[in-house]
């Protein structure tokens, strides 16, 4: 220990570790500037390749849509499905037919539909289920809940209960837009707590997607978990649902503690108005 304190107070050791730690700033930073030039002229890359390829799949979904155009006809022009074959290629392609699909309905939306299962895309989707990152889960369910592949219900429910919150209200949206009102069974076995965000988000998606048939609503009022009950209520007004009010009447007269009661009392005065 006293050899260590006569080297330090010696001060032999300033030099040497200043020069070292100039030379290793240097490096440091030099090789970080090749990482951000790097990274840089690959996004750059990127950005180019998605507008020349954007503007391929406009024309491949023109002849889709308006000339009933099929998949194994367009695996005939070799250029296009030696792209078709690389990942990113697929990933844009994926971006654009969503952008479309949200802008076609009828007909139009079932040849985007059509095409986005026989060309494998959907297959990719699914794959993003298998992730272990989030925000890659996210990206498959929207996808896959976009096109109405009703085939993924069962795998996306069970990310209703993830611990990540924005998987969460991802998974319980895409269901809403699946299955309408019969994810109400779901909700209404949810064992978990429903934070007021997620409730916000669970109405939005009701009134996003239009549900036209609200038969089962009513079950969120029968449910074991007061926070489910509390977003049965809370659709109920927001949905303006007059016909339910028998439900919540009898909710108020039954409520499992004073809260539930006094926020069923609340909604039956508004809707009774």
């Amino acid at each position: 220990m006293e050899e260590i304190w006569e080297l330090y107070k010696n001060g032999n050791w300033v030099v040497p570790f200043l020069t070292f730690s100039i030379y290793f700033f240097v490096a440091t930073s030099f090789i970080l500037y090749l990482y951000i030039v790097a990274s840089r002229n690959r996004t750059i890359k990127k950005e180019k390749l998605s507008i020349e390829y954007n503007t391929e799949i406009e024309k491949v979904m023109a002849s889709v849509i308006f000339e009933d155009l099929s998949f194994a006809e367009i695996k005939n022009n070799k250029n296009f499905l030696v792209r078709f074959d690389t990942s990113f290629f697929r990933e844009v392609m994926t971006e654009s037919i969503i952008n479309l699909h949200k802008n076609y309905e009828g007909i139009y939306a079932k040849k985007i539909e059509q095409f986005y299962k026989e060309s494998g895309l959907i297959k990719d989707s699914f794959k993003k289920l298998k992730s272990l990152k989030w925000e890659v889960k996210c990206k498959g369910i929207t996808e896959l809940a976009e096109f109405n592949i009703a085939d993924a219900f069962d795998t996306i429910i069970t990310y209703s209960k993830a611990r990540n919150k924005t998987l969460k209200i991802t998974a319980i949206n895409a269901c809403i837009k699946l299955a309408g009102t019969q994810s109400i069974v779901y909700l209404t076995e949810h064992s978990d707590p429903i934070d007021d965000w997620t409730q916000v988000n669970i109405i939005s998606a009701f009134k996003k997607h239009d549900i036209g048939d609200t038969e089962g609503i009513e079950l969120l009022l029968e449910s074991q978990n007061t926070t489910v009950i509390s977003l049965g209520l809370k659709l109920i007004k927001e949905l303006k649902l007059t016909q339910k009010i028998p439900f919540v009447a009898q909710l108020a007269a039954k409520a499992p503690n004073t809260i539930i009661k006094y926020e069923a009392q609340s909604i039956l005065q508004v809707l009774t108005v």
